[in-house]
């Protein structure tokens, strides 16, 4: 699925990548995919715990080059 929206916290450490990323998944409608863009190894665990707590899916997880890429399906 390709996301239709993007969030580049690249730089950025804990807490601000999940805050921005609640702040990002609360404004999107259901059925809308969110790519969040972190370089913070920390968000391997805290974005898919978000993710789960909020009632969406953590559809992709990816590490690229220092660049972790969590592609997140925006649900009810």
């Amino acid at each position: 699925m390709e996301p239709t929206h993007k969030l580049d916290v690249l730089g950025h450490y804990c807490p601000v990548p999940v805050n921005q990323a609640r702040n990002a998944l609360q404004k999107l409608k259901p059925g809308e995919i969110l790519l969040v863009v972190a370089d913070d190894p920390e968000t391997t665990h805290d974005i898919p715990l978000l993710v789960n707590r909020m009632g969406h899916n953590l559809l992709v997880t990816l590490e690229d080059s220092g660049e972790f890429h969590y592609t997140i399906e925006v649900k009810q």
